[in-house]
């Protein structure tokens, strides 16, 4: 019974510390976006992290390599967000009717999570960050399922254009435009409220263009 007691309560610590262990990581992760944000790749250093959380150097180096370690990191967070919010688009049988709401998904992404696009897509960042081991995998992959999802419009003769990945790239190089001009507030022409309105609208014409 006493090795019972022992066993459970070496459990409870063991469990204990490991939330404790996620917690911080986490916080690092929480931090280190806004410092991304606020003071671009070059001015965020492990220095300035450690400063705002108020943790030492050598903490943060317990849970991540490296500043391009925490960086790619906080990138497959937001993947994996995305990802989630595709999920549903993705059981959309007819290809038509799947790269418009594949298409919808991305610019609502956007418009919900404008720190985390602008860290998939916009912020500047060495290419050092995608070594050996961290390949921008899940990027290709959104980008792959738009290319393959344009293809299978095609063979049903439901876009117009020869090539698909011409089209798929102007597709995606479109919706990206529209997202990067609101994250990066270049839009103050237009009322907050009345973008997504418009952005909606301006999705649904290019839209019809692209479609026979």
């Amino acid at each position: 019974m006493l090795r019972y007691y022992i066993a459970m309560k070496i459990m409870g610590i063991s469990e204990r510390k490991q939330r404790e262990k996620e917690l911080i990581r986490s916080k690092i992760l929480e931090v280190a976006t806004q410092l991304f944000l606020e003071k671009g790749y070059e001015g965020t250093s492990i220095r300035v992290i450690s400063d705002a959380i108020e943790y030492s150097p050598a903490t943060i180096y317990l849970y991540f390599k490296d500043k391009n370690d925490i960086f790619w990191q906080i990138q497959c967070k937001a993947f994996d967000l995305l990802n989630e919010c595709l999920k549903e688009s993705q059981s959309v049988m007819n290809p038509y009717e799947r790269l418009k709401a594949i298409g919808k998904v991305y610019l609502n992404f956007a418009f919900d999570n404008p720190q985390y696009y602008d860290l998939m897509f916009i912020l500047r960042s060495p290419m050092e960050v995608l070594d050996e081991e961290k390949t921008w995998e899940q990027g290709i992959k959104l980008y792959r399922t738009i290319e393959e999802t344009v293809e299978a419009c095609m063979v049903l003769d439901k876009i117009k254009g020869k090539d698909h990945q011409v089209v798929a790239f102007t597709f995606w190089s479109y919706i990206h435009g529209q997202c990067a001009l609101l994250i990066r507030k270049r839009l103050p022409m237009h009322e907050k409220n009345h973008l997504r309105y418009l952005i909606g609208q301006s999705f649904e014409f290019i839209f019809n263009i692209f479609s026979k």
